[in-house]
């Protein structure tokens, strides 16, 4: 099961590509008002396919038994969906007064207003042996408060830089959010037990719906006549991702392992994960509605596009690293604990 969902993840990096290059080379099929019409089969059929998808596929049932680790839980949420996008805002005021891309920028600060996804920082805590019911309670739970809290943040930090009123903004997200989310959820309870027999690909339909609005993103963006895409900020801007999330990583680390924070090294796995990682699934279509009709919009959302895949690499390649350090820990509780 492992094995697929990397295969799939691999697969989904590849598609990201083909699916830009494709919309480079014929724009006028996934532009405003072609023939896909993504105004209605994005905007509001693709998104709320995603989320309902989401709904059926969250097993909040068994997140109960997650619930007393509340310190975990609020250390977790309150880095994510605070000090880190508090904190990229502080850095950019410094970035601001460089020459890399305003829009480019704007789009870091959009990586930081996102809530964690539901899979990768579950899959990376399970390979190295670490908290998973906290990770997947922590998954399960950051997708529901970023729903609400992700669009303020965007508001907050970047103002919708839209046409459409703010009031519009949140009706859609209701619409196309909250109602399928809910919806997904309710039938979930009546068909749990297929679904826990067939095991649908609920990842791959999400992929596939999640590469149809990248595609029609770039399809408006590359129809503009004044697209003008820097190369140095765009290595520029890997470079600070690939930075930003060694960084907190590291910071997680080290607020988790203090000899008072109360955490085992198997929390502490968990934290390093979900206090890091941000949901491209629930980011990008949060993004089509916040910046709906905007001329920048595929520029603010490469950061994300980029941060996706970085953090499953870079994840990936601390596994054995984090593992060995979880085991080394746990030998040497065991070793110091007195016997009775």
């Amino acid at each position: 099961m492992r094995l697929l969902e990397r295969m799939r993840k691999e697969w989904f990096m590849i598609g990201i590509v083909v699916v830009i290059a494709g919309a480079k080379l014929e724009p006028s099929v996934g532009v405003h008002g072609g023939p896909l019409k993504p105004e209605i089969t994005v905007s509001y059929i693709a998104v709320a396919t995603i989320f309902f998808n989401s709904g059926l596929s969250l097993k909040t049932e068994e997140l109960t038994s997650a619930l007393v680790h509340l310190k975990l839980h609020l250390f977790i949420q309150i880095f994510t969906l605070a000090f880190f996008p508090a904190t990229i805002w502080l850095f950019l005021q410094l970035l601001s007064i460089t020459s890399i891309n305003e829009w480019l920028l704007k789009g870091l600060q959009t990586v930081g207003c996102m809530p964690p996804p539901v899979s990768s920082a579950v899959i990376l805590t399970k390979a190295v042996g670490g908290n998973e019911a906290a990770a997947i309670f922590n998954s399960a739970f950051g997708s529901f408060l970023g729903i609400v809290i992700t669009p303020l943040l965007l508001l907050l930090f970047l103002g919708s830089s839209s046409s459409v009123p703010f009031t519009s903004i949140f009706s859609q997200l209701f619409m196309t959010v909250v109602v399928p989310l809910i919806i997904g959820q309710i039938v979930r309870r009546y068909i749990k037990d297929w679904l826990e027999r067939k095991k649908p690909p609920f990842g791959a339909v999400s992929s596939s719906v999640l590469l149809m609005i990248i595609y029609t993103t770039f399809c408006d963006t590359f129809s503009n006549p004044h697209f003008d895409l820097d190369k140095l900020s765009l290595l520029l801007i890997l470079f600070i991702i690939v930075s930003i999330q060694l960084s907190f990583m590291l910071l997680t680390f080290i607020f988790s392992t203090r000899d008072n924070s109360g955490f085992t090294p198997a929390d502490t796995v968990a934290i390093i994960f979900c206090s890091t990682h941000k949901s491209l699934t629930l980011g990008i279509p949060m993004l089509k509605i916040v910046f709906a009709g905007h001329e920048h919009l595929s520029l603010i959302s490469v950061p994300l596009l980029i941060y996706h895949p970085a953090q499953i690499l870079l994840g990936s390649m601390l596994v054995p690293t984090i593992k060995s350090w979880m085991v080394s820990r746990q030998k040497g509780v065991k070793l110091t604990r007195p016997t009775v």
